[in-house]
């Protein structure tokens, strides 16, 4: 296929994967293929989040577990179950703390073992009280009323415009096997003086965890609060409810409940149960007996005033269990306590509206599309497609943790997966044997990126070159003849391959093109073939980087070769001719101009300066646009074979910089007393500086020459070698 033909057709390729790959993840969704995984990646980011959120400190958990019945049974002579008496004292204790409520998640269905009197001394508690919530549960399979009973007077809600999902609140909606849904109440006596009744009745998602909760369940046509509502019910908070419709919340007080298609809110969990610091029940009841003693109790009253407290029990075989995303054994009170959580601190998890999942999906496969079809580079699109799973991976954790949004993940991720695979099969149908024969037939002595740019424009293979600005390098090894004098020509091979991979791999990384290698010495150069506006930039920080690189890799080559090895570079920003330059049948990918020959003449300068890295004022200039870089100007000199001279710079990493700042605003000092013919004035600080700095050295043996030749002064630096 000629390659006009396959660039012609590639627009159309884009679309067509595109949209076909958006087609058929949308249809996956729609279809629910991708709810378990969904799940699960939402189930990550509960984990991964869920102990950086604090835990509300109006909510107190009591918790009667195992050590509170051996100690019940050593120090009350109490059996299991306990006497509902002792429910009683620790309702009495809370009311005397000015405990705003406390919920029980425990269903007092059957009268106590221990008789009527102790029924009556946890109804007479409950009831002077006021503010305790007893539970109910609405089930198929347990129960014995099918209908709300006719005299029970508690708080329910007063739903407004709730008529197009009421009907999803209906107890008898969520049976899918049509059963007559019956209520478990307590006992008649509890359930009489109770403040409120609460729903514990709770409903899993497909896969059997349990994330979400419903502020309300509709049974006999009464909308009972769930258990965290139930406290805020006997609290004195309104009973109307209203339903908004076009934001999908309800709306109670000043509670906005966020609420899916079904009615159902998405619970923020904030981890186990011990983040809220539970009590045990024993503690409350030693509490309540010294406070009627008159002693200091270990946990007064104002620990708990104003509190909404939870009961439940916590010894095994005691408990409900159910699977959440937090863990898969987790306490059914903690589904309650999460809600009234979220309802405190307004803060409940909300599933992002459906166009936002399809927006992601299409951007995400039209830039793996994208980059697959054009980059012409496999691992070049793998790279953009691992990187677009990250970015898709950021984008639903930080949506999550500081918007509280549920966006999908998995629909994306699958379109990205399908639509790489879809567009590589394209781009091997069409250009795959074109790009082999390319590869196999440069590969030997062309960088990657004139390569790849050969792959997408073959008719670069001609002859010839263009003029265009580009950034270029000269590197050399300090020394290098005395080294290699040193070694056999094994080693002195290993150690070329060795230090040129270093070298190498940071120039191209950094876009950078390899022109050629002349024995140690490096020559590339960057914005060719490929264009990048902050060419100078990329080549300063290779060239800083390769620094850096070296410093760290001198104990390897020490210990191996015996040597240490200092590379000194020059770099230059100018206009050059940049292409294929030789015969019809050999020919390299160079560039020739003035500029070149300057950068070459910086590598050589350094010996002049006692520097490792120079660079022009062009080069620096322009760096500094595309980000901070850090150096001093170090002189203005004419390079050999040049009248005219130019600034040159010496950069430096920023830690080394900021070390020496006050060492380089003195050279600056200097240095401007120096150009401006004050060898006198200029000489003192040089040579006061000589010592920690290599240049100021120089400068000072300077401003002795000139002292004794002031007629050879011509304003600037004359270098007098290569």
């Amino acid at each position: 296929m000629p390659q006009k033909n396959v660039k012609a057709k590639k627009p159309y390729a884009l679309l067509v994967v595109s949209f076909m790959v958006f087609l058929m993840a949308g249809l996956g969704q729609w279809a629910g293929v991708f709810d378990y995984l969904e799940y699960k990646t939402y189930d990550l980011r509960v984990r991964l989040t869920a102990e950086s959120l604090k835990p509300s400190d109006d909510i107190v958990v009591i918790l009667l577990d195992q050590d509170s019945i051996d100690w019940a049974n050593q120090e009350r002579n109490w059996g299991w179950p306990w006497p509902r008496k002792a429910y009683g004292e620790l309702l009495d204790y809370m009311r005397i703390c000015g405990a705003a409520g406390v919920a029980f998640d425990v269903i007092f269905s059957e009268p106590s073992l221990y008789g009527a009197a102790d029924d009556q001394a946890f109804t007479e508690s409950s009831a002077f009280f006021g503010r305790t919530v007893q539970n109910v549960f609405f089930s198929a399979d347990h129960g014995a009323d099918t209908a709300w009973v006719s005299d029970l007077d508690k708080p329910l809600f007063q739903p407004l415009g709730f008529e197009t999902i009421l009907h999803k609140y209906d107890a008898s909606q969520k049976n899918p096997e049509g059963k007559t849904i019956k209520a478990q109440f307590p006992i008649g006596p509890l359930r009489d003086a109770a403040g409120s009744i609460g729903n514990i009745t709770g409903y899993a998602d497909s896969d059997g965890i349990f994330r979400r909760a419903d502020l309300f369940i509709l049974f006999d046509g009464k909308a009972v609060p769930s258990l965290g509502a139930g406290l805020l019910l006997v609290d004195g908070k309104s009973t109307q409810i209203g339903y908004h419709k076009k934001k999908q919340i309800i709306e109670w007080e000043d509670y906005e409940i966020p609420v899916d298609k079904n009615g159902r809110t998405l619970l923020r969990f904030r981890g186990d149960l011990n983040r809220y610091i539970p009590y045990k029940a024993q503690w409350i009841l030693q509490s309540a007996e010294a406070y009627q003693k008159g002693e200091e109790p270990d946990f007064p009253p104002e620990d708990f005033k104003g509190k909404y407290v939870f009961f439940g029990y916590y010894a095994p075989g005691l408990f409900d269990i159910c699977s959440t995303p937090i863990e898969s054994v987790y306490p059914g009170v903690g589904i309650h306590i999460t809600m009234l959580d979220n309802l405190l601190q307004r803060d409940f998890n909300r599933e992002s509206p459906l166009w936002v999942g399809l927006l992601l999906s299409f951007t995400m496969i039209g830039l793996i599309t994208l980059l697959t079809l054009y980059s012409g580079h496999i691992p070049a699109a793998v790279a953009g497609g691992l990187g677009l799973l990250l970015a898709l991976g950021g984008i639903g954790m930080g949506a999550y943790y500081w918007a509280n949004y549920w966006i999908p993940v998995v629909m994306p991720a699958i379109g990205i997966a399908a639509a790489f695979l879809t567009a590589t099969l394209y781009n091997y149908a069409t250009e795959g044997k074109q790009k082999l024969f390319i590869k196999s037939a440069f590969s030997q002595y062309l960088s990657p990126s004139v390569i790849d740019q050969l792959i997408a424009n073959p008719e670069l293979l001609s002859l010839g070159g263009a003029r265009r600005q580009i950034s270029i390098f000269f590197s050399d090894v300090q020394g290098f003849t005395t080294i290699s004098e040193k070694l056999d020509p094994t080693q002195l091979t290993e150690l070329l391959n060795d230090y040129l991979s270093i070298m190498t791999d940071t120039i191209l990384e950094s876009g950078g093109t390899i022109d050629k290698y002349e024995g140690d010495a490096i020559i590339a150069f960057w914005n060719a073939p490929l264009s990048h506006e902050d060419h100078a930039a990329r080549a300063l920080k290779a060239s800083l980087a390769c620094q850096r690189l070296m410093a760290d890799q001198q104990e390897f080559f020490q210990n191996k070769f015996g040597c240490c090895l200092l590379t000194r570079i020059g770099l230059n920003t100018g206009y050059a001719v940049v292409g294929n330059m030789g015969s019809n049948k050999r020919f390299d990918y160079t560039m020739i101009g003035d500029s070149v020959n300057l950068a070459a003449r910086l590598e050589g300068l350094n010996k002049q300066f006692g520097t490792y890295l120079m660079c022009t004022e062009t080069t620096f200039t322009q760096a500094l646009q595309a980000g901070p870089f850090f150096g001093r100007k170090l002189a203005l000199v004419a390079v050999v074979g040049k009248q005219e001279p130019v600034a040159v710079w010496e950069p430096m990493p920023e830690e080394e910089f900021i070390k020496k700042k006050a060492l380089l605003e003195r050279f600056d000092e200097a240095r401007d007393l120096f150009y401006q013919g004050e060898f006198a004035k200029a000489l003192p600080v040089f040579q006061v500086l000589t010592e920690q700095d290599k240049p100021s050295y120089y400068y000072a043996e300077q401003c002795r020459y000139y002292q004794e030749r002031p007629e050879e002064w011509k304003g600037f630096w004359q270098a007098k070698t290569k």
